[in-house]
């Protein structure tokens, strides 16, 4: 395989695993957001954070605390892809 075929390869392998990577964290984000704030918040609600209801929590504190977690997730993973596979900026 040429190099430049090789490289054609990594991009397309980059790209695919950028995808699969976003649909995880998206998943993960939409379960916590939606499921724990409307969807589960009457069973949640039997448990209190700092004296409010942890379905309450999670719907207005929660959701963000795991996006910005997700962030980390995604710059750390991505930063890892990237370096396998010889397509990042350095």
């Amino acid at each position: 395989m040429s190099a430049s075929a090789n490289e054609e390869e990594n991009k397309k392998q980059y790209w695919r695993e950028n995808v699969k990577l976003l649909c995880i964290l998206l998943a993960v984000w939409f379960l916590v957001s939606f499921g724990a704030g409307i969807i589960f918040v009457d069973a949640l609600n039997a448990f209190q954070v700092g004296g409010f209801p942890l379905g309450f929590w999670f719907a207005q504190q929660g959701s963000i605390v795991v996006f910005v977690i997700l962030i980390f997730v995604y710059a750390a993973r991505m930063k890892q892809i990237e370096k396998r596979l010889g397509v990042g900026d350095e």
